[in-house]
């Protein structure tokens, strides 16, 4: 493929930065999929790297399961392993783009980590994000949603990358055509129905006035500096002021944190919700600001935002997630609950579930004042049951087989990357 040389240069940079493991390719069939995934052939077998195409067929036109097998036998004739992964969930109810792009996350993380991928690939470009800055713009997104998608992000500690971020669609397309290599069009992207089509059709007319793709994309990348710095002063600032707790629970001292520019402030008091709740996007500005100034104020001595229920005491706020708003129970199996805990015991046993503690659980744990938490917090830790049997509460009293590890969707607020 002598066509791929120049377009080789300007991915190599984001996937040599791929950890160790298998590369899962996100592989619809449609041109930038393709693309993405004879580009991350040609440099993955120079440097003995397998890649597993991961296909989703969400099942939403009649059309769908051809494709799937299409792009299947298009990785066979490549020697490229293959999955195709099928959603069953859509209803009919809510916003049809928001509820495919959750299900691909879902199912394609899902795999790579049972593959024990080193990262997966996405096939967005610089269309896209020149798109996706529209979208947030008309939204009235502000610096963090202007700046929008990375080269490098992660789905719950799983790497991400989008190695074609600073490509043009139609240059991967020119690079198919000289190729020979065909590829699936996919009809909703040309549906006006699709907010992204509509978008997509204005960039045309923005382009005569200076604003096409590549300026906006210009833009984006300037909104991502500055959301960089603001981060790294938020991480800076969180690791004087918040303090964790032993059951997924934090302090923020809201005297360093009232000390800071508003802005800074307010990002940690949503990092820190977001952390101890488990949730992977910031709360509403509105609600945020609000509760914020009722507790920073002393005219409110506790609230609810986010999943979490917080306390002011003294002149520090705790944090903790709200019973009311764990998850239900799930099998031991699957392993992660609740979107903050992960199972770290060992061998997982039949029959067992991971639910919330409460407040019947905690009654049978004996003297768990002892370990340091209130009961609040422990009331939303894990637990393993049979049934209605309790069988584990490893944050409420000592278990030496049973333990579980504290994980987020966000990591925690005194890390740089606490927004990505």
């Amino acid at each position: 493929m002598t066509g791929a040389a120049p377009l080789l240069d300007a991915v190599s940079t984001v996937l040599a930065r791929a950890p160790a493991g298998p590369l899962v390719v996100g592989f619809s069939g449609g041109g930038d999929s393709t693309a993405l995934l004879l580009l991350t052939l040609l440099w993955a077998r120079e440097r003995g790297r397998e890649v597993i195409a991961a296909t989703v067929d969400h099942g939403l036109r009649p059309e769908s399961a051809a494709e799937a097998r299409e792009a299947a036998a298009f990785a066979a004739a490549r020697g490229i392993a293959q999955a195709t992964l099928r959603w069953t969930g859509w209803d009919g109810a809510g916003n049809l783009e928001d509820a495919a792009r959750r299900a691909r996350r879902r199912l394609i993380g899902g795999f790579a980590r049972a593959r024990g991928a080193g990262a997966v690939l996405l096939g967005h470009t610089l269309d896209d994000q020149a798109e996706t800055f529209l979208m947030r713009l008309a939204r009235g997104s502000g610096v963090d949603g202007l700046s929008g998608m990375r080269a490098e992000t992660d789905w719950d500690r799983l790497p991400v990358l989008r190695p074609m971020l600073g490509l043009r669609r139609e240059a991967l397309r020119d690079f198919l055509r000289a190729e020979g290599v065909g590829w699936i069009e996919d009809p909703s992207n040309r549906d006006p129905r699709f907010a992204r089509v509509r978008f997509r059709e204005v960039l045309g007319t923005l382009d005569a006035l200076g604003l096409g793709a590549g300026r906006l994309a210009e833009t984006a990348a300037a909104m991502g500096r500055a959301r960089e710095a603001l981060e790294t002063a938020t991480a800076e600032l969180a690791r004087g002021a918040v303090e964790a707790g032993p059951a997924g629970d934090a302090l923020l001292d809201l005297a360093p944190t009232l000390a800071a520019p508003r802005e800074i402030g307010l990002r940690l008091f949503a990092a820190t919700l977001g952390w101890v709740s488990g949730a992977r996007y910031r709360p509403r500005l509105a609600s945020l600001e609000r509760a914020f100034d009722g507790l920073a104020g002393g005219a409110e001595t506790g609230a609810t935002l986010h999943g979490c229920l917080i306390r002011r005491r003294g002149t520090r706020l705790a944090i903790r997630r709200e019973p009311a708003r764990v998850a239900p129970a799930v099998p031991l199996a699957e392993r992660r609950w609740d979107g903050r805990w992960e199972w770290a015991g060992g061998a997982v046993e039949p029959g067992l579930s991971i639910g919330a503690l409460g407040a019947a659980g905690l009654a049978e744990c004996g003297d768990w004042r002892a370990r340091g938490a209130r009961r609040e917090a422990l009331l939303s830790t894990p637990a393993l049951w049979r049934g209605s049997e309790l069988v584990a509460a490893p944050l409420a009293r000592p278990e030496p087989a049973a333990r579980f590890a504290r994980i987020s969707a966000l990591p925690p607020p005194w890390d740089a990357t606490l927004l990505r």
